[in-house]
């Protein structure tokens, strides 16, 4: 699914942007990696889920497949998320 960026994000502990998204469509769910940027430039990944247009809230699941998928997705449109990927 195409979803707007950079798009907004609130926790109880601090709030900024959406900056990358790279995302697998499975036949119920769509596996998703989000670079969060922060008002004071602190990032970090929020691995999650989409179930039709509705954001999950449980944790993410994912097989070696959607893993690999995701880290070539990020190769070519999210290079701060592959990045980040790349050091694990």
């Amino acid at each position: 699914m195409d979803r707007k960026l950079p798009r907004p994000f609130e926790f109880p502990w601090g709030q900024g942007q959406v900056v990358e998204e790279v995302s697998v469509l499975r036949p119920h769910w769509e596996p998703t990696i989000q670079l969060l940027r922060y008002e004071d430039g602190e990032e970090s990944l929020r691995f999650c889920y989409y179930h039709g247009p509705r954001f999950g809230r449980g944790p993410m699941m994912a097989s070696l497949q959607d893993l690999k998928e995701l880290k070539a997705q990020a190769r070519h449109a999210a290079p701060r998320i592959f990045t980040l990927l790349s050091s694990l």
